[in-house]
C-alpha cells in the first residue's frame, strides 16, 4: 500500500548536537612539546597531514575485502554486507518528489546494505577498556561507502544480523583448530 509523502518541513527548529573537536589549538600545543622536531610545521598544514593520513586509511578499508588494523593495535576497520533491516527503508528524494512514500529496496546489490564496522577485539593485542571505545565514521568515508559499495558489494565480508563482529575471530580459530586435528603431512 502506497501512502502519501508528508514533506518536512525545512524551517522548523533543529536539535544540533554539541560537536567536542579534537584538533583545536590546545592539541596541537601539547603535540608540538610532545615532539619538538614538529613545531616548525603551521597548524593548518598539520591538521591537512592528518586528513590525508585518515583519508587514505579508510580508502584501504574500501579497497581491501579484510579492512585495515589501525595503527598502534587500536583495531580493525572494514566494510560488511548486511541483510537489509525489517523496518522500512524510506526514500526520501523520490517521496518527496512523487509525493507518495517510496521504500528504497537495494536492488543493485540484490537487498543488501553496506555497513562500516570497528573492532577492538583481536586475540593477541587486547588492551584495558577496549570496550570503551568506539569509532564514527566521516562524512567523507560514509559517502566514499555508499558510492563504492554497491559497484563491488560481493567481496566484502558477510555479516549477520545481530551477530558480534568478535566472533568472526572465534570462528577463524576453531577453522584453523579444526584443519590442524585433520592434517596429516604425508597425505597429500
Amino acid at each position: 500500500m502506497i501512502n502519501n509523502f508528508k514533506k518536512p518541513n525545512l524551517n522548523a527548529p533543529r536539535y544540533r548536537q554539541k560537536r567536542l573537536g579534537i584538533l583545536n589549538e590546545e592539541t596541537y600545543r601539547e603535540f608540538k612539546d610532545k615532539k619538538p622536531l614538529y613545531s616548525e610545521i603551521d597548524n593548518k598544514k598539520l591538521k591537512l597531514i592528518i586528513k590525508t593520513y585518515n583519508e587514505n586509511l579508510w580508502k584501504a578499508a574500501i579497497s581491501n575485502r579484510d579492512g585495515v588494523e589501525l595503527p598502534d593495535s587500536l583495531g580493525y576497520l572494514f566494510i560488511g554486507t548486511c541483510p537489509n533491516s525489517q523496518s522500512v527503508n524510506t526514500d526520501y528524494a523520490l517521496s518527496n518528489k512523487y509525493g507518495k512514500v517510496l521504500q528504497n529496496k537495494n536492488w543493485e546489490t540484490d537487498g543488501n546494505i553496506g555497513k562500516i564496522f570497528y573492532t577492538n577485539w583481536s586475540a593477541k593485542y587486547r588492551f584495558k577498556n577496549r570496550d570503551l571505545w568506539r569509532f564514527k565514521a566521516c562524512r567523507n568515508f560514509k559517502r566514499s561507502v555508499a558510492k563504492h559499495y554497491p559497484l563491488n558489494w560481493t567481496k566484502y565480508v558477510v555479516m549477520k544480523n545481530k551477530y558480534r563482529v568478535a566472533h568472526l575471530y572465534d570462528e577463524q580459530a576453531e577453522e584453523t583448530k579444526h584443519a590442524l586435528q585433520k592434517y596429516n603431512e604425508f597425505e597429500i
